[in-house]
C-alpha cells in the first residue's frame, strides 16, 4: 500500500467534505421511540468518516514506511520501505476531541534484546 504527503493531505480534504455533505443532508427514516436500524446505520457511517480521517493524519504524520505501508518519500536507493526508528519507535494512541480534532499520545519503545532493523523485501 503506498501513500504520499499530497495524496494524504487530498484524502483528508476529501473526507472532510463528504462529512460536512452527510452532516447537512442526512435524512433517517423511522418511527420516533422505535428501535431504528436506519439511525445506527447512519451513526456507523458517521464513524466511518472520523476514522478514515483519523487514519489519514496519523499516515501523514508518520514520514517513514511502516510494515506494509509504504510511505514513497521514505524509501532506500533500492526502492525499499525505509525505517526511521529514530523518530517513529513509539507506540501511538489517539484520544478523541470534537470532529476533526485528536490529540496523539506517545509511549516510547525500548528494544533491549531484539533490535530493530532495515529489511529487505527483495
Amino acid at each position: 500500500m503506498g501513500r504520499n504527503e499530497q495524496n494524504l493531505t487530498e484524502a483528508i480534504s476529501e473526507i472532510k467534505a463528504i462529512r460536512e455533505e452527510f452532516w447537512k443532508d442526512v435524512r433517517i427514516p423511522g418511527i420516533q421511540n422505535e428501535l431504528n436500524t436506519e439511525l445506527e446505520k447512519a451513526g456507523r457511517v458517521a464513524d466511518f468518516l472520523e476514522l478514515g480521517e483519523l487514519m489519514c493524519k496519523d499516515a501523514l504524520m508518520r514520514k517513514e514506511s511502516c510494515g506494509g505501508h509504504f510511505r514513497e518519500e521514505s524509501q532506500t536507493p533500492d526502492g525499499e520501505a525505509k525505517r526511521d526508528d529514530d523518530n517513529f519507535s513509539y507506540v501511538a494512541a489517539w484520544e478523541f476531541k470534537e470532529a476533526g480534532n485528536w490529540e496523539l499520545h506517545k509511549e516510547e519503545l525500548v528494544f533491549d534484546v531484539v533490535h530493530p532493523t532495515q529489511r529487505s523485501y527483495k
